[in-house]
Order: C-alpha cells, then sequence, then structure tokens
C-alpha cells in the first residue's frame, strides 16, 4: 500500500499519527511505546503492523524485543503528507504529553547506561567488554598509518604489513625465509597491494638501502637474530633522519624450551638491554615499557620498545 488515498486513511486515525509522531524522532520499542502512550501491548502492535503493511515504518528484532522507525526511504510526497499531519496536530495537548514522555524514556535510557558505565569505571580494561579486543583496537591503529615508506625487518607472512599497505606509501617486508617470501607475495597479490613488496634477506644485513625508509619495525623477530645489537644497527642505517624504530618483543623470560619449539635465539630481553641496543645505535628518545602480559604459562610479557633517528 503506497497510493497517497491510502495513507491519508492511515493517518486518519489518532492513535496511528501518535505512533507516527514519536518514532519520527526516534526508533523505539514496543515496550517504549506501550509507556508513552499508556496503551496495551496488543493494541499498539496492531496499529504498528498496519504502519508497516502500508510501508510507512520498518521494524527490527533484536532477541525478544521488536524496535520501530520511520521509514529511511518514504517517497517526497508521502514524507511530505505525514510532515503535514503531524504539523496540524502537534499542538494538541495529547501530543504534547506524549513529547513529554518520550523525552523522558530517552532519559532513562542515558541514566541506564551512566550506571553502567559508572559502575565499571576503573575497571573497563580489565574485564570483558563485547568485541573489544586487541585484535580489533590493532586494526583500528593500523588504519592511522599516514603515507610513509615502511621497513617490516623479520616479517614472515608480513600480516602486520598487510595491514600498515592499506594506508601506507610503500612497504618493504624482510625475511630470511624464502618460503615466508614466497607465501606474502602471493597473499599481497591477492589482496592487490601493489605497495606491498618482499625481499629475501637477513635482518643483520638488510637488502635496503641508507637512509630509504620513516619507519622500521622489528616485531618478534629481534630474539631471532645471532646479533641484536648488529640488527638495531641496521635500523638505524636505512632510517631516514627522523625516521622511527619501534620493537616488539619478549621480556627476558626463562622458558627454555622457546628455542626448540620456536627457533628462538635469545629468551627474550630486559628493558635495560632494548633499552641500551637502541642508544648505542643512535637513537634519541628511546622508550621501553612492557604493554602486554600473556595470562597462560608461561606468562610471556612483550616489551615495546621505540626511537628516533636524529636529525632533520
Amino acid at each position: 500500500m503506497n497510493d497517497s488515498w491510502d495513507i491519508l486513511k492511515i493517518l486518519a486515525d489518532p492513535t496511528r499519527l501518535r505512533l507516527l509522531a514519536l518514532v519520527m524522532r526516534e526508533e523505539l520499542s514496543v515496550a517504549e511505546l506501550q509507556e508513552i502512550l499508556g496503551m496495551g501491548q496488543s493494541r499498539i502492535s496492531s496499529q504498528l503492523a498496519l504502519l508497516r503493511q502500508a510501508g510507512l515504518v520498518s521494524d527490527r528484532r533484536e532477541g525478544k524485543k521488536a524496535f520501530y522507525s520511520l521509514r529511511a526511504q518514504l517517497a517526497p510526497p508521502h514524507l511530505a503528507l505525514l510532515r503535514a499531519a503531524h504539523d496540524s496536530v502537534a499542538a494538541l495537548p495529547v501530543l504534547a504529553d506524549d513529547r513529554a514522555n518520550l523525552d523522558r524514556i530517552l532519559q532513562k535510557r542515558r541514566r541506564t547506561q551512566e550506571q553502567y558505565f559508572n559502575l565499571i569505571a576503573g575497571r573497563l580494561g580489565k574485564n570483558y567488554c563485547p568485541g573489544r579486543s586487541w585484535e580489533a583496537l590493532g586494526h583500528l591503529a593500523l588504519r592511522l598509518t599516514p603515507a610513509i615508506t615502511i621497513a617490516d625487518l623479520g616479517a614472515g607472512e608480513g600480516l602486520v604489513s598487510q595491514l600498515l599497505a592499506h594506508r601506507a606509501k610503500q612497504v618493504w617486508c624482510i625475511d630470511n625465509s624464502a618460503k615466508m617470501v614466497e607465501v606474502g607475495t602471493a597473499l599481497a597479490q591477492k589482496n592487490g597491494l601493489a605497495n606491498l613488496a618482499y625481499k629475501q634477506g637477513d635482518i643483520e644485513q638488510v637488502p635496503l638501502p641508507d637512509r630509504s625508509v620513516d619507519l622500521a619495525i622489528l616485531s618478534q623477530a629481534l630474539h631471532h637474530a645471532q646479533h641484536p645489537q648488529t640488527a638495531v644497527h641496521e635500523a638505524f642505517r636505512i632510517l631516514k633522519p627522523r625516521g622511527q624504530v619501534l620493537i616488539l618483543d619478549l621480556n627476558e623470560h626463562t622458558f627454555a624450551k622457546a628455542r626448540e619449539l620456536y627457533a628462538d635465539v635469545w629468551l627474550g630481553f630486559k628493558e635495560s638491554a632494548l633499552h641500551g641496543f637502541l642508544k648505542k645505535a643512535g637513537f634519541i628518545q628511546v622508550e621501553v615499557a612492557a604493554v602486554a602480559q600473556e595470562a597462560s604459562e608461561p606468562h610471556f610479557e612483550t616489551l615495546l620498545a621505540s626511537g628516533l633517528k636524529p636529525g632533520k
């Protein structure tokens, strides 16, 4: 039903017009409409069904609740009819009461949310929160990447670089495994990332020119290096002046099986050791901090170290 004559018939009923006036302002549940209008559920549901059949409202299910709102794509003539009908009765006391009750309902919604967040204040980052995962936050942060040239040293398949390449000017993935380079290259081609390139090479002898990148990343790669200080020196060499290095690596631990299970050369590094590597290489504004710890044994802790190459 979408003929203007039929819509005029729909609008002739006071209850339907009151319902339309409310959902024109806010999406509301049947229970909320009951509270606002002071009517029974069956009466409201039957009138909403007629409005839905007429194509004037849309419904949305959320568990056992049904929410109603004005249909998004109403034809301009039909929308004009609704507004004219609404304006003609807007000054009536019953419509004024409906608006006051709607404001009260919306305030109740806000209070419920405020009470929840007041309850968990100071514990938000410690308790479960739907949809708030480090993976999701990581995707968000990676989308902030500026149009710069990046080197991902010891990249493996380059999962981080695959995300960085969506915004970066150029991303170089360096890994000493021919198979990793093959798999990563195929993945970049599959995802249409022409600015993502893989090179086989060692992080202690990076196959990139001096002062050629803006950002060098060593993500869980340094503990695989035979000579970590040399790898950090290489990161310094390939960075442009004012370029930045970021190192994610394990804090020093005693899980010796990591050498066998993960081909680790070093059992992580102390914060002071990472700080020393960066300072010795020539970096300034060096910072090192613990950023994560695994809940299960052996409770690996991750450190984030950063430094800036001097220059203009």
